[in-house]
């Protein structure tokens, strides 16, 4: 995890709400390695603030379901396979939903300049592909996010959002290879080019494979990502 300190801003907020914040984004972005033990001590000496604050942020990220107890603190959670699988099955029915209520109701139309600044930025990234990194999967959240956004929806995009974030320390560890990292790119791209066509049936089915079309690979990705994750150094 990364050292994080104070800043002269976040004077005017309380200490428990700084520590919360500034740890809550750690986890959220995946630089506290789910295996690293959360204790108030190792916690107080890093923000440089006395447990109080620090027990009471530990308090509110447990509510939050973001970690748990453990023998010696805390650690982040992890969610079990079954747990991923619904979660997984969750997700693919919230991207879908998206482009599906467009389709439903030809009065809807897709925020066409969100989508055609996505796609510029995918192409980007296809000209230039970055190296293989668990951190990519910043960059694919924010595709999803922009796609469902751009339907109309907010609650549909807050409820993926959501959803991503519960994922997120799991997926991460599914764009560890350069053949995944130019699949998504390019499949990124397509969906965007139809949907910017308004070809949706097309961007629909493109999109369900994207996130998977059955079960099966559903969950093959989800254990494939645990397994990644729990033989990461």
């Amino acid at each position: 995890m990364d050292i994080v300190t104070a800043t002269p801003g976040s004077a005017a907020r309380s200490l428990r709400d700084t520590v919360y914040t500034r740890l809550r984004a750690e986890i959220l972005n995946g630089r506290v390695d789910p295996r690293e033990r959360l204790t108030e001590p190792k916690l107080s000496k890093l923000f440089d603030v006395s447990r109080t604050p620090v027990r009471e942020a530990l308090s509110r990220l447990l509510s939050d379901g973001l970690i748990e107890r453990t023998d010696f603190g805390y650690a982040v959670v992890v969610p079990s396979l079954p747990e991923l699988r619904d979660l997984y099955e969750l997700r693919v029915t919230l991207e879908l939903r998206g482009v599906e209520r467009i389709i439903e109701n030809p009065e809807l139309r897709y925020d066409t300049g969100a989508l055609s600044a996505e796609l510029e930025h995918w192409l980007g990234l296809r000209a230039d592909v970055p190296e293989p990194d668990p951190s990519f999967v910043m960059l694919d959240e924010r595709f999803h996010t922009v796609l469902s956004r751009a339907a109309g929806n907010e609650r549909l995009t807050e409820a993926l959002v959501a959803v991503n974030e519960k994922v997120r320390a799991v997926r991460m560890y599914d764009f560890v290879e350069p053949e995944r990292i130019r699949i998504t790119i390019d499949e990124h791209v397509e969906i965007l080019e139809l949907a910017l066509a308004d070809r949706l049936p097309e961007a629909r089915t493109a999109l369900h494979k994207h996130v998977g079309e059955s079960l099966a690979v559903v969950m093959e990705r989800a254990a494939r990502a645990l397994s990644r994750m729990a033989l990461a150094v």
